[in-house]
């Protein structure tokens, strides 16, 4: 497991496993709302156990998938993954996160993102990871810019997000020689 303190809480990121299904689908439940406007609309079955565990389960399958959960206290607050990893002369993965609201602005994503982004550049040796948010997702685009990303560019109707096509804003971070991978910049 990875650790990053972020505050006074202890936030950690650890590989996914099957037997997560049950509290990543109570976590979820309970935070359906919350995160409504910044999903895709889902399925009934995403949020239950068995659908959980077939989401891990093929996410677990794919050589192009690292997925992991957020650990905050010992407990899941979330997920974090590196996806569509690409080998050969790319070496790159998008990223996606979310946390739990009661875990929001409180430094957990920041933390989180900080150790996916060690996990893909050390252990992984990916030299790019990228990042798409809602245009108004303030909060998420500060996660991404104090873990290093820099915005490239805009990506009109990217995706399906609460039932209607929305702009991104796309962010890159790459694994430069001189790159500390430490603590994030708290600004």
């Amino acid at each position: 497991m990875t650790a990053i303190p972020s505050g006074a809480l202890r936030t950690a990121i650890r590989p996914v496993r099957a037997d997560d299904a049950a509290d990543l689908a109570a976590l979820l439940t309970a935070n359906r709302d919350y995160l409504a406007p910044w999903d895709p609309i889902r399925e009934d079955s995403y949020w239950t156990e068995a659908g959980q565990r077939k989401i891990i389960t093929d996410l677990l399958r794919q050589p192009t998938a690292l997925p992991y959960v957020i650990v905050v206290d010992g407990r899941i607050a979330g997920r974090v993954n590196l996806s569509n990893v690409v080998r050969g002369p790319f070496l790159s993965a998008s990223l996606g996160y979310w946390v739990a609201e009661e875990m929001s602005g409180r430094g957990v994503a920041t933390a989180a993102v900080a150790a996916v982004l060690r996990s893909a550049f050390t252990e992984h040796g990916l030299h790019r990871v990228e990042a798409g948010t809602l245009t108004h997702n303030v909060r998420s685009q500060r996660v991404l810019e104090r873990n290093g990303f820099t915005r490239f560019g805009l990506a009109p109707r990217y995706l399906k997000i609460a039932g209607e096509w929305r702009d991104h804003v796309l962010f890159q971070v790459l694994n430069e020689p001189d790159r500390l991978i430490n603590e994030p910049d708290r600004r």
